[in-house]
């Protein structure tokens, strides 16, 4: 049987993150299906995927962190929220705005909302769960918000090479920690 990957992440340093806000701006523009300055000339509403808070002193965008057992996934009623190619996504075309999985999310990183003109013959907003999907379907390799970062503090990580490279330092602060022991045996 083949192993499948872990989902990677966007990891945010929150002693970089300066809280300007534009991770929240690139979001919205790589999937407005538009440039800012056309979006402002059309009056189109941005909405990003993702959200800048402050907590205990610090600021840092919130957003979905992709997990290996998505509640959002296994709460759907509808299907709408699936796990699939590494990574937990939204099938619009299912989803029926019902807010399950806005209140299972750990991380409070879904939102229900409705884009786009209001549906005149609807009884609701016509909502629709947007969370992050890395920019999945925008065309980009690296998410939008990571390269609009102007301090660096969002990365896109790959839990296993972040693993590994935790693996490293520990073993090197292990031999370092002998080296240590051997010297300070060697005086006494």
């Amino acid at each position: 049987m083949k192993r499948q990957r872990e989902n990677a992440i966007v990891f945010a340093d929150p002693e970089r993150c300066l809280g300007c806000h534009g991770c929240e701006l690139a979001c919205a523009v790589a999937h407005s299906g538009t440039g800012l300055y056309q979006a402002a000339l059309s009056g189109l509403t941005l909405r990003p995927r993702n959200r800048v808070v402050a907590a205990g002193g610090v600021m840092m965008p919130v957003q979905c962190r992709q997990c290996e057992d998505a509640p959002c996934a296994a709460a759907c009623p509808t299907g709408a929220m699936l796990q699939e190619s590494g990574q937990v996504g939204v099938r619009e075309k299912n989803c029926v705005g019902c807010k399950v999985c806005v209140m299972v999310c750990p991380f409070g990183a879904i939102s229900v909302k409705h884009e786009g003109a209001e549906p005149e013959s609807c009884r609701t907003n016509g909502g629709i769960a947007r969370k992050c999907d890395l920019c999945a379907g925008t065309g980009r390799d690296i998410p939008a918000c990571v390269e609009a970062c102007p301090t660096k503090a969002l990365t896109l990580v790959d839990l296993e090479e972040y693993r590994q490279t935790l693996i490293e330092a520990r073993a090197a602060e292990l031999a370092q920690s002998l080296q240590h022991l051997k010297s300070r045996k060697a005086r006494i």
